[in-house]
């Protein structure tokens, strides 16, 4: 969560206008220091020349005093004059000084600003190439395609090495991502080959003729641990696969898909003695539509599977302004607030169940989630007071 200090910490390019502008500032202000002192000397240096002037004129007209005394009255005298003479150069001196601070000042403050703009400028200009990688992380992130690159074309400096760290970066995860796809592929082939040749040379051994009871009621129990053996890898696999991301996908509607997986597993449901709820209402969105089915039928799955007979099933869908929603919630035995979040770790179920291995794998929720995440949507559950679960899934909506 961001706090207030780092709300106001500036960013990159803020701190680099005040630098720029900063240090043009501090260079003005250096100038007008040193323009203000050589100007001073200088008229200090005239007003020096001027006193020594004065003083030889007062000199010269001590001989002429008693002409001047003789004739009509003077308002004042030579030294008289000649000291109104200095003032006036002196007062002429410091307004000249005080006018070179205050329009300096001024057009430094004007030109400061011109600066700092000029600074914030040219630091969008300077962060560019950091901009291009960031937009290009973001489209990554966003459309999940490792084969785009940077590809900066710029001077071998800081932000060349930046983007080129960034795009060896991104063909290592391609690779490794590659890697697990053919993998995943790979796994599943081999995997599901073995459990298929089992079920059938299990069936071929149930049906013979001369096959006893003990025959049979051992295919049985071979034919339940082959299904539960074969819910796990598919499981496995769905959650190694959905955990990529969703390149391909195509708009669907939730509502469509919550329809077609009751009335899948209508079988089961009437088996127990469940009462399903239905509340589909258009919820468009886009998505891989075997992956979005797949998350629909876990959820109706483990509502099913962990509930009590006679119990209630509930679906519903709806759009909100900002995701497309699916809700399913079921009765069910007490659900622990504190042990909700790790039913949505594979392998976790809850303590009651956790001895039983007929009801699931303990990969349901957790594909579920991994799918939606793929999407770029959420899961959330919260215990209902009288057992079960309401598990809410959001997608973005369509568009």
């Amino acid at each position: 969560m961001t706090t207030l200090a780092q709300r106001l910490q500036p960013t990159i390019r803020v701190r680099l206008m005040l630098v720029y502008g900063g240090l043009f500032i501090v260079g003005g202000l250096v100038l007008l220091t040193v323009t203000y002192l050589l100007v001073k000397n200088n008229i200090q240096q005239h007003q020096s020349a001027g006193v020594t002037a004065v003083k030889v004129g007062e000199a010269d007209a001590a001989d002429t005093v008693s002409v001047r005394a003789s004739t009509s009255n003077p308002l004042y005298t030579a030294r008289e004059t000649n000291g109104m003479l200095i003032r006036a150069r002196e007062d002429s001196a410091r307004q000249t000084l005080d006018s070179l601070l205050t329009q300096g000042g001024i057009a430094l403050a004007v030109v400061g600003g011109a600066a700092l703009g000029l600074g914030w400028f040219f630091a969008d200009r300077a962060l560019r190439p950091v901009h291009r990688i960031t937009e290009t992380a973001r489209r990554v992130a966003h459309s999940r395609d490792l084969t785009e690159r940077i590809a900066y074309t710029g001077p071998r400096d800081d932000v060349k090495e930046l983007a080129d760290t960034f795009d060896t970066m991104l063909e290592r995860l391609a690779r490794a991502f590659e890697g697990q796809r053919r993998f995943v592929d790979n796994a599943s082939h081999e995997l599901r080959t073995p459990l298929a040749i089992n079920r059938t040379l299990i069936d071929v051994a149930v049906r013979r003729p001369d096959a006893g009871e003990d025959v049979k009621r051992l295919g049985e129990s071979l034919l339940v641990v082959g299904d539960r053996h074969e819910r796990l890898i598919e499981g496995l696999l769905t959650l190694a696969g959905s955990e990529n991301s969703v390149v391909d996908t195509s708009p669907l509607d939730l509502a469509d898909v919550g329809a077609h997986v009751l009335d899948q597993a209508k079988a089961e449901t009437d088996g127990r003695g469940l009462t399903v709820h239905r509340a589909l209402d258009g919820a468009p969105t886009e998505g891989d539509p075997v992956l979005v089915e797949r998350l629909v039928q876990n959820l109706v799955e483990n509502a099913t599977r962990y509930n009590v007979d006679g119990g209630g099933v509930w679906l519903s869908t709806r759009r909100s302004e900002r995701f497309a929603e699916i809700v399913v919630a079921n009765t069910g035995p007490v659900v622990p607030a504190y042990e909700v979040e790790t039913l949505f770790e594979p392998f976790r179920r809850l303590r009651s169940d956790r001895v039983r291995s007929d009801r699931g794998t303990g990969l349901g929720l957790s594909i579920v989630r991994a799918i939606a995440t793929a999407h770029g949507g959420t899961v959330t559950a919260i215990p209902r007071e009288d057992g079960g679960l309401v598990v809410t899934a959001r997608l973005p909506p369509a568009g």
